[in-house]
């Protein structure tokens, strides 16, 4: 619209104005006209140029963030590198000791498997089959090539675990005995490691076995009654409560 007006300014002016001055006044007006769309295109560009300049500063300020964060992340990557190769260093220190703990261990759990079989043959004769199978297995334990020195010892140590229980329970069990050249079939009854007694179905038979003889005895059938007792209570066939065995007195070591 003002390009319009300034036109029909211009054609009022160029109305009165004489020939040679409205060829210079045409001119001029061109000039004027030529510098307005020059204008125009130069406001143009430097909007465009405005709009990218906007565009590139928050395309930077993104980089920056994206910086930041990789800066950051790559700072926590630092220390768990750093971390890992602490625990690289501390593991194979480890290994180093195990190693030479192996070589320590081997002959210990040949002696601990040793004083295993000694413990049980001088023990009373309670499941002596069970308890001599285990022995057995022991001592093909430290000759398996299949087995770590982890499992080896694992497994000594449950078996000396399980020797220990023995020492604080009860327990009866189905057997046989040779007494006075019979081979007599009934229930043991072991009281710890403190009594191991005997006695056949029909209660004719009640022994007791005798560390000091190596043998068989009998006992006095006073204790029936209480034998017979703690196999149930041995069985949870009843509440546990008191019993009478027989025990020796104490003698002192020698």
């Amino acid at each position: 619209m003002k390009s319009s007006a300034i036109l029909g300014s211009a054609a009022a002016v160029l109305a009165v104005l004489s020939a040679p001055a409205q060829a210079q006044f045409r001119s001029a007006l061109q000039e004027s006209e030529a510098t307005a769309r020059e204008t125009a295109n130069a406001q143009k560009q430097i909007d465009q140029l405005d709009d990218q300049t906007a565009s590139l500063l928050n395309d930077y300020r993104a980089n920056l963030k994206q910086l930041e964060a990789a800066r950051r992340y790559n700072a926590s990557l630092k220390r768990n590198i750093e971390a890992q190769e602490r625990q690289i260093t501390r593991l194979r220190e480890d290994i180093d000791n195990v190693e030479g703990l192996q070589r320590a261990m081997q002959p210990l759990m040949e002696d601990m498997v040793a004083r295993f079989g000694e413990l049980v043959d001088a023990d009373l004769p309670f499941k002596a089959g069970e308890r001599s199978d285990r022995v057995a297995r022991l001592s093909t334990v430290l000759d398996d090539p299949e087995m770590s020195a982890a499992q080896r010892y694992r497994l000594i140590i449950e078996a000396y675990q399980i020797e220990a229980e023995y020492g604080r329970t009860i327990s009866a069990y189905e057997g046989t005995v040779n007494f006075d050249g019979q081979e007599l079939t009934g229930e043991f009854l072991q009281v710890g490691r403190v009594a191991l007694m005997f006695k056949t179905p029909d209660d004719s038979t009640l022994l007791i076995y005798d560390p000091a003889a190596g043998g068989w005895t009998n006992l006095n059938r006073s204790y029936l009654q209480d034998v017979k007792y703690a196999m149930r209570m041995a069985k949870e066939q009843t509440a546990p409560d008191i019993f009478f065995a027989p025990v020796k007195a104490p003698v002192a070591a020698q």
